[in-house]
């Protein structure tokens, strides 16, 4: 076994391969970009070493920079986690050049599964079942416009390198073709450097289910069971869980079965992912994963295994722990990954800080898997994920409500996140009556994404007695620094000079106003609320969790100020309001003034209108990259483009102004 090994990576992975390294008493190297100075992969390491700029490509992309660290500080291997280098066999190679293990497969693997097209031939020359389609080597459009028609629409335009729905487009007839094409060259070619394309049938209610594979250097290959990751948005999975639910032994053995054999046919060695699509009772290779995958901890929670160690294992030329008749499985586990993004808007990553941060506790259902803290930065840089929530129990409904209540207890305020989107899936009659498939969420879209609501009742009156409790405690702060002990700020029951036993509160809420008048009554208070009146009594507040009976009955929350603006968390709602700013403009007020805007920082990749063009509500105008995904920022309503201020190639920062739109009387 080794002894100190690097971790190429950040975030999450690091801070997860860290742990088990800790455990068995492995030291290790963390590698960090100027970005990533005080991040929490870098604080748990036992070195670190900065490697360039914030930018991955000038950093984390960097494996000649990287490959000199771990030379630098005696590390014997090198683990690369997920993403960035994981999958670069060039790196690889390079790393057994160097003298440096890399904790993965061989550089052949790497080559032969990285290319989907190149996999899909080497599959179908093994006998594993594959989605019609072409996996050919002319990418013309006028040669991927003749295979498509022969496969027949809808067809999937897929990038024959990555991974992670990059590069993915549904096209639903031939005039779709061009665009989607254009457009998957792009975003492949931003992601990973290679930008052709394959072509599959698009299957019209398949499931996603994988298989977890492992292979050593003494000719051991076991597959341990299955996931299902089925639930999916622009073609990243959202929530998976393991075993997957409702297939028959015999498909579980047969998908295993011929996910070892993919593997071996490659000469794989460590942990692998043959991922499948399933349908009807049949099953068609798409791809492999040849990493760890994001999604593992439920393999381990059901197989009660680290799969991390199994990987150093047999890195350092050990054999497979188990044979495959040794493993086995118990219970259900489910994986919710929490991001800071928007689901409103599409799942548009979010950028800022993590006021508050407090994850439900960690038990034996319990799991947490994270590599930011509170008060860490999000950043326009990488992945936005803020943590993967694992649940696990004895069986699937027994799971399925502990991840309810998990993700009802998880509280994120500072940015937008999609833990109330993940615990609408969650709560959905259909997912818990199992009827999942990758169009789950498109199909229960209007269920998952209602229209923005405005903050209810309780929410104000959470809101309202946190501000009214904040203020007696800044009175009393003051009545004892002023050595007065006999102060009336000393008393709580609503005395006032020169007013009467009232407080009134002006919010914005969505650019509306709501107003809430806080009356003393002798035992608390009474709320005038939009619509309503409500009691109050017995409320305390300890840092930010808020507990009072409101209405006649006892209720805790969260309530996280940041400025102006108030975060209210009750019960896996998310609500924000903003306190009435005196000094804010009519404009600011109203929600600004209609500017269209760069979302976040990024690239203008494609300018779809000219001054002087008139255009439709909703229509595509102005398109940037960010992140390595595309996003169209559109017409807000039918007006004239006034203005273009910029071109294609032109860096953009977050709310810069990207034209100028006059919208039709």
């Amino acid at each position: 076994m080794f002894d100190k090994i690097l971790i190429a990576n950040r975030g999450e992975i690091a801070c997860r391969v860290m742990r088990t390294a800790k455990r068995l008493g492995i030291r290790t190297v963390a590698v960090y970009s100027e970005a990533d100075a005080g991040a929490m992969h870098v604080a748990m390491a036992d070195e670190a070493v900065l490697i360039g700029p914030a930018a991955a490509a000038e950093s984390y992309l960097k494996g000649d920079v990287i490959l000199e660290a771990a030379k630098r500080t005696g590390a014997q291997a090198i683990h690369p986690g997920y993403g960035f280098l994981s999958e670069n066999a060039g790196f690889a190679e390079a790393c057994a050049k160097a003298g440096v293990v890399f904790i993965g497969p061989p550089v052949g693997a790497i080559h032969a599964m990285g290319s989907k097209a190149e996999s899909k031939r080497l599959m179908e020359a093994a006998g594993v079942p594959l989605v019609p389609g072409y996996h050919g080597k002319g990418q013309t459009l006028e040669e991927l416009t003749r295979e498509a028609a022969v496969i027949g629409y809808p067809v999937l335009v897929k990038a024959s390198a990555g991974g992670g729905g990059k590069g993915m487009r549904v096209v639903t007839e031939a005039a779709g073709l061009a665009d989607a094409v254009a457009s998957a060259k792009r975003e492949a070619k931003a992601a990973f450097g290679d930008d052709s394309l394959l072509l599959e049938t698009y299957l019209g209610r398949p499931r996603h289910v994988e298989i977890q594979v492992f292979c050593d250097t003494h000719g051991n290959g076991v597959y341990l069971f299955e996931r299902d990751c089925s639930i999916q948005r622009r073609h990243q999975k959202v929530i998976e869980e393991a075993p997957a639910p409702a297939l028959a032994d015999e498909t579980r053995r047969a998908m295993g079965e011929a996910a070892v054999a993919a593997a071996q046919a490659v000469d794989y060695v460590g942990a692998g992912t043959v991922e499948f699509l399933y349908q009807d009772g049949r099953f068609f290779f798409i791809e492999m994963n040849t990493r760890l995958q994001v999604e593992h901890p439920v393999t381990e929670m059901i197989t009660g295994l680290d799969l991390v160690e199994w990987q150093l294992q047999v890195a350092s030329g050990g054999k497979l722990p188990l044979a495959q008749e040794q493993l086995t499985r118990k219970g259900h586990a489910f994986e919710a990954r929490l991001y800071a993004e928007d689901p409103a808007k599409d799942f548009l990553p979010a950028i800022g800080r993590l006021v508050h941060l407090a994850p439900p506790a960690e038990n034996r259902h319990v799991r947490v898997d994270t590599g930011v803290r509170q008060n860490d930065q999000v950043t326009p840089f990488y992945d936005p994920m803020i943590a993967k929530l694992i649940v696990w129990d004895e069986d699937r409904d027994s799971a399925l409500r502990r991840l309810r209540r998990a993700l009802a207890d998880y509280q994120v305020a500072g940015v937008t996140t999609n833990v109330s989107f993940l615990g609408a899936i969650a709560a959905h009659p259909a997912f818990g009556a199992l009827e999942i498939d990758t169009g789950f969420i498109e199909r229960y879209r209007a269920d998952l994404l209602p229209p923005p609501a405005p903050v209810p009742a309780l929410g104000l009156a959470f809101a309202s007695l946190a501000l009214l409790l904040w203020r007696e405690e800044d009175g009393r702060h003051a009545a004892a620094t002023s050595g007065d002990p006999h102060s009336p700020w000393h008393q709580t029951n609503g005395w006032r000079l020169n007013d009467d036993n009232h407080h009134d509160f002006r919010f914005v809420d969505a650019g509306e106003e709501r107003r809430v008048t806080v009356h003393f009554v002798a035992d608390g208070w009474s709320l005038d609320l939009p619509g309503q009146t409500l009691p109050a009594r017995r409320a305390t507040l300890s840092g930010t969790t808020l507990t009072a009976e409101i209405g006649g009955e006892r209720r805790t929350a969260s309530v996280v100020r940041a400025g102006f603006e108030l975060t209210v968390l009750h019960d896996g709602h998310v609500w924000k309001i903003k306190l009435d700013d005196p000094s804010a403009t009519a404009a600011e007020r109203e929600g600004g003034d209609g500017r269209l805007a760069a979302p976040m920082p990024g690239t203008v990749v494609q300018v779809l209108v000219k001054p002087g063009d008139a255009v439709a509500a909703g229509q595509p105008l102005i398109v940037v990259e960010a992140m390595k995904m595309e996003h169209a920022i559109k017409a807000p309503a039918e007006g004239v483009v006034a203005a273009i201020h910029f071109k294609v190639g032109d860096a953009v920062a977050e709310g810069t102004e990207l034209l100028a739109f006059e919208v039709k009387e």
